[in-house]
């Protein structure tokens, strides 16, 4: 077997908004958690945990590779729940999406301030 990705912690304010934000706009499917995380996973099996650690934590970037169906139902939650949303990580191309890299790509912060990505195709 290869190496792939498997998990990682994402520091949340409340584990439990962060967890039911990627279930509402990014489709992930909520799954057992343990001890101090709330967890979901991934259609390709990677799990996000979230735990609410004791120190403010810096925001972090995570980019998702979704097909072009998916973005859609993703940017139509985003602007039905009026989510502030940018073509661009500088954010100043507010409410809009992006064509770079042959796809599409739009970015918005979680409810713990860190940054999210969706795009439709891969940069390399």
């Amino acid at each position: 077997m290869g190496i792939s990705f498997n998990h990682t912690i994402i520091a949340a304010k409340d584990r439990e908004a962060s967890a039911q934000f990627y279930i509402e706009i990014a489709e992930a499917r909520a799954v057992n958690g343990w001890g101090p995380f709330t967890n979901v996973q991934l259609d390709d099996g990677v799990m996000l945990q979230f735990a609410q650690p004791p120190i403010d934590f810096p925001p972090q970037h995570y980019a998702f590779l979704v097909d072009d169906d998916h973005f859609d139902r993703a940017c139509a939650r985003i602007q039905e729940r009026g989510i502030e949303h940018w073509a661009d990580p500088q954010r100043t191309l507010p409410s809009q999406t992006n064509t770079e890299h042959g796809g599409r790509g739009v970015y918005l912060l979680d409810p713990a301030g860190h940054y999210i990505e969706f795009i439709t195709r891969p940069y390399l």
